[in-house]
């Protein structure tokens, strides 16, 4: 980094269902982007965020739970949002998470890590992309996608098989991820992004 400062990156984990699949997924990518010496990682995890599923009104106090998760979004330089695909379409919580901010996504770009049966999250990602572009993030072209992802089990419990191509497709994404970081941090370091 040419100021020497890391690139901070929140990882999101977009599922707060019983038995979710997220935080295996969600280690994983963190796993491979702590590779990247440019990356100081961050992971919020939605099921222990605790955020409402109530939004408050525009005079009404923010919960604790917002207040606190607030400051750690606001920091970041990239996300990456992992998400499931529910009934062609991404989970509530994840919805309700994104809603409870605004310019802490603003100028900042977005990468996925989606996973589901035969589409791999692609119906999810496709709706995300919509979403943070009315918040004025940017959205990373490639993305990580598991098509059914019960399947990258290894015989002995592991995953994913270490003979998936998924290891491959991180190192694409975590390069364009990092680039518009670099590119958005200088940007927003020279003109303040205030566009709404």
């Amino acid at each position: 980094m040419p100021d020497g400062a890391p690139l901070r990156l929140v990882i999101i984990v977009g599922s707060t269902r019983r038995g979710r699949f997220g935080p295996t997924v969600a280690s994983w990518f963190a796993d491979q982007a702590r590779r990247r010496r440019e990356l100081d990682i961050d992971l919020v995890d939605l099921a222990a965020a605790g955020l409402p599923d109530i939004l408050t009104d525009q005079d009404e106090p923010v919960p604790e739970p917002v207040r606190a998760l607030a400051p750690r979004l606001a920091a970041a330089d990239a996300f990456v949002v992992v998400t499931p695909e529910y009934n062609r379409s991404f989970p509530a919580p994840l919805k309700t998470a994104i809603d409870w901010f605004y310019e802490e996504w603003q100028a900042k770009p977005v990468a996925f890590v989606s996973y589901g049966r035969e589409s791999g999250g692609l119906h999810a990602v496709a709706q995300l992309r919509e979403v943070f572009g009315e918040l004025h993030a940017v959205t990373i072209r490639t993305l990580v996608t598991l098509p059914c992802y019960w399947e990258l089990y290894a015989a002995d419990g592991s995953w994913p098989k270490p003979t998936v191509t998924c290891d491959s497709t991180v190192r694409t994404t975590l390069d364009e991820l990092i680039w518009w970081a670099c590119a958005l941090r200088e940007a927003r370091a020279v003109r303040p992004y205030t566009f709404r």
